[in-house]
């Protein structure tokens, strides 16, 4: 006796892709590294054009602090390791935070 048994299965999976989270890197004022520096950091690590740099340098200067870009977690915290860095390199003090957006 021979049966034939039909499975069919009907599975729907559905993938909830979720985007990672950004993170704003912050630029904070200090009263010794030049203004030349945080301009040249601005184009050459966040990758700002010249007008750019020069306009958040001084809202860091007047503000205390700026957002100088938004990524995820990964690219933030090497932007801000390589910023630092090259700073106290040269012997600046300067300073930049993460906050999630």
């Amino acid at each position: 006796m021979s049966t034939q048994t039909d499975v069919i299965i009907d599975t729907k999976t559905q993938k909830e892709i979720k985007e990672p989270s950004r993170y704003k890197v912050l630029m904070l004022n200090d009263d010794h590294t030049p203004m030349d520096w945080v301009i040249d950091l601005l184009t050459s690590v966040f990758k700002h054009n010249r007008e750019s740099s020069i306009e958040l340098t001084m809202t860091v200067h007047n503000e205390g602090s700026a957002v100088v870009g938004i990524y995820t977690y990964e690219i933030a915290e090497q932007k801000v390791v390589d910023s630092i860095k090259a700073s106290r390199q040269r012997g600046f003090p300067l300073q930049l935070t993460l906050e999630e957006e």
